[in-house]
């Protein structure tokens, strides 16, 4: 009996040995590393277009039937292009130009709008938040004895925000208001009118911008899909 217990203890401590042995021999195996996260970039040219709305202050009228200029708005539409640069991951500047046509029958009223500006921004995975302003100009084409006839000089300020969709198409949301200072008026028939009124715009508008990837980093892994 006491051969019997040692023969079977001996043969139990040499089958666990070999499982232990076959346990050492597997390989430890690391898990698949993660994808790089991903990188949008906004450096590089863009063209596009935009609709939206023009509003004038409610002084902007003078005293002539159809020389209304208010803030019931009119529909704008039109185009711009423009060059961005992300200069640290997450700053972004950028100069553009921009002109939109208004949809005015008034021989009194602004028919465009155009500026060209530079811009700034904070830019976070997607999105980008940005602030504007510089140069602008309304297309005036005054017939009725405003100052200025074909044009108007000022300023604009204004800022939104843009989405990039895919890493070549961006939509952005806008505000720009347009300071083109005071006109003087001298009234057409028998009776000559004077007066002034201060010329300002506030626009609020929709765009869709396809962008070149020109100057791009190379290399670069970019967002799912891109």
């Amino acid at each position: 009996m006491k051969k019997i217990l040692l023969a079977t203890a001996a043969v139990l401590i040499s089958a666990s040995a070999a499982s232990a042995a076959d346990l050492a021999a597997h390989p430890y195996t690391k898990a698949p590393p993660l994808p790089p996260a991903p990188i949008y970039n906004w450096t590089g040219f863009y063209i596009g277009g935009h609709i939206g709305g023009a509003f004038g202050n409610s002084s902007n009228s003078i005293f002539l039937p159809g020389a209304v200029n208010n803030n019931d708005g009119v529909f704008m539409g039109g185009g711009q292009i423009g060059y961005d640069t992300q200069f640290s991951p997450n700053w972004v500047f950028g100069i553009e130009a921009n002109y939109s046509f208004l949809d005015t029958s008034s021989t009194f009223a602004n028919r465009g709008l155009g500026s060209v500006t530079g811009r700034i921004g904070y830019t976070w995975g997607p999105n980008l938040l940005y602030f504007k302003g510089g140069y602008g100009w309304a297309d005036s084409r005054f017939s009725n004895g405003f100052g200025g006839n074909g044009g108007r000089d000022g300023y604009t300020l204004g800022g939104g925000f843009e989405y990039l969709f895919t890493q070549n198409w961006s939509g952005k949301v806008e505000y720009q208001y347009y300071d083109l200072g005071t006109v003087n008026f001298v009234g057409p028939g028998p009776r000559f009118v004077r007066g002034n009124l201060h010329n300002d715009q506030h626009t609020i508008k929709i765009g869709l911008n396809y962008r070149f990837n020109w100057g791009a980093p190379m290399g670069a892994p970019l967002a799912p899909g891109y």
